[in-house]
């Protein structure tokens, strides 16, 4: 009988003239029920406004026999219990045996004992009711389930980990396939979750995984990788409690609805890339997020689009790049740091510190305390090197620019025959000649002094004299030789008739 029925029969017994086979006929009883609470009635002789004042549990314990709990038992250990039954392991029914073991004369019964923790967990199961404002908090979290497929190149099955991330206000729900849940991945997912939603929340409540948090605690120290993303798009990370799923009930319960939803949609299905997962995934996004409430109206886009998408912050200008740090490195006397076999610049001041490495797709950043101090673009040379001439000690600059190319960068500048000179003091040596080099380096100082017309035309002399050095240009400078005009010298066109001169027929003929 419900505690509903126990009321009304009370009431029509004490406010009613009724009679037993009357109230049981609209009650649905049988008499001999009514019948028994009329004559507990006469011997409690008591009034309804007494008994409605009761609630369901006295009541029935007054007029209803209720088996109680044996006081001569020995009450089990119910919150140790509950820490063990943490352990997926252990069983109810191994721990009643470690009980009953102890002193099994004054034990409960296995059922017993089930029903002593079943009522011991329904007093404790409560949960408070959490309240989600627009653009306020989203959640973060990887399915149990994974999607294969084959990759034809490698010739091998591969699995994709499937994201997925939702507002708490509206429950848009965004599904990403990758290929891990490492750190790339990770912020992968959250870039293209925030250009889905066209905004971004305040908070993101991730897991405790390792590509977000490294330690976890009270104080959890999250992945550098992670935090430059958050700073990026000016948002906070807050990591949900270990071992607490109710911090991100939300997104729990998203990923059982998107695992049943792959799991159905997808029966039969093979894939051959991770680009033709995540179109099928589109399908599912727009089924899980147009599917219309049960308790509230609309549904998931429509609750997006009316209250939430004007609440979220508005993307950054630039997308975010996700990047990879290193480990801090110590930067040697020829103050290039090697990063995957490529060796790159820093200012040569910081010998001996040590500078932290950011890497992204196309660039590597050096960081010095938390300044930026060298940008390189990213090169995959093994063994090469890339220098900035700032970074370089002044005589090391110095020395650099003795080098071929940049001699004849300049001599092309001049002329052809001071590009002459140059390559003449390079013939037989390497490029980064030092004698060469300074060589070149008075060829300029002379340009400089003389101008470059008069030195192109020094050089052009000394090409005709055959004399391609240095001393014979500086000397046919200093004696003005470039500037003085030859005299005309008169050129017979044709010999006169003698008998004396033969001709080229004596000479084709011989001797």
């Amino acid at each position: 009988m419900t505690a509903f029925t126990l009321r009304e029969v009370l009431r029509l017994l004490l406010n009613t003239a009724y009679s037993n086979r009357r109230i049981a006929r609209l009650l649905c009883l049988a008499p001999n029920t009514v019948r028994r609470y009329r004559t507990l009635l006469k011997q409690q002789n008591t009034s309804w406004s007494a008994l409605k004042q009761m609630d369901d549990d006295t009541l029935n314990q007054r007029f209803n026999k209720v088996r109680a709990l044996a006081l001569n038992k020995r009450m089990p250990d119910l919150l140790y219990m509950d820490r063990l039954l943490e352990d997926p392991m252990q069983t109810r029914l191994h721990i009643w045996e470690d009980y009953c073991r102890a002193e099994p004369e004054t034990a409960y019964s296995f059922s017993q004992f089930c029903e002593i923790y079943r009522l011991f967990k329904a007093r404790r199961g409560w949960s408070m009711r959490q309240t989600h404002y627009p653009g306020d908090t989203c959640y973060v979290d990887y399915a149990g389930k994974t999607i294969p497929w084959t990759d034809t190149k490698a010739q091998c099955q591969r699995y994709a980990q499937i994201f997925v991330g939702l507002p708490g206000y509206s429950l848009l729900t965004f599904i990403r396939a990758s290929n891990s849940q490492q750190t790339a991945c990770f912020v992968a997912a959250h870039v293209a979750m925030f250009e889905y939603f066209g905004g971004v929340t305040k908070v993101v409540v991730p897991d405790n995984l390792k590509a977000a948090v490294i330690r976890a605690g009270a104080s959890p120290h999250l992945n550098r990788d992670y935090q430059e993303m958050a700073s990026h798009y000016n948002l906070v990370v807050e990591p949900a409690r270990v071992r607490r799923p109710k911090d991100k009930s939300l997104v729990e319960n998203a990923v059982k609805l998107v695992s049943r939803y792959i799991t159905h949609v997808f029966r039969g299905r093979t894939f051959f890339s991770l680009a033709e997962i995540n179109q099928a995934l589109e399908e599912v996004m727009e089924r899980m997020n147009s599917k219309a409430f049960r308790r509230m109206p609309g549904c998931r886009r429509s609750r997006f689009e009316q209250t939430e998408r004007s609440a979220l912050q508005p993307l950054p200008a630039e997308r975010y790049c996700p990047a990879e740090w290193l480990p801090a490195r110590k930067v040697p006397t020829d103050y290039h740091v090697l990063v995957f076999g490529h060796a790159y610049s820093v200012p040569y001041l910081l010998t001996g510190e040590k500078v932290e490495v950011r890497v992204t797709a196309d660039t590597v950043e050096l960081i010095h305390k938390g300044v930026r101090v060298a940008t390189h673009a990213r090169s995959s040379v093994e063994g090469g090197q890339s220098t900035q001439d700032s970074h370089r000690h002044a005589t090391h600059q110095e020395y650099a620019e003795l080098c071929l190319p940049r001699f004849v960068q300049w001599a092309e500048t001049v002329g052809s025959a001071a590009l002459a000179l140059v390559k003449a003091q390079f013939a037989g040596r390497p490029e980064h000649s030092a004698p060469a080099g300074n060589a070149c380096k008075e060829l300029q100082r002379l340009a400089r002094a003389y101008g470059s017309e008069r030195f192109e035309l020094a050089c052009r002399c000394a090409c005709d004299i055959q004399s391609l050095t240095v001393k014979s240009v500086r000397s046919i400078l200093q004696c003005k030789l470039d500037q003085r005009q030859e005299p005309a010298v008169p050129v017979q066109s044709q010999l006169p008739l003698h008998h004396n001169v033969r001709g080229a027929d004596y000479f084709r003929g011989g001797l």
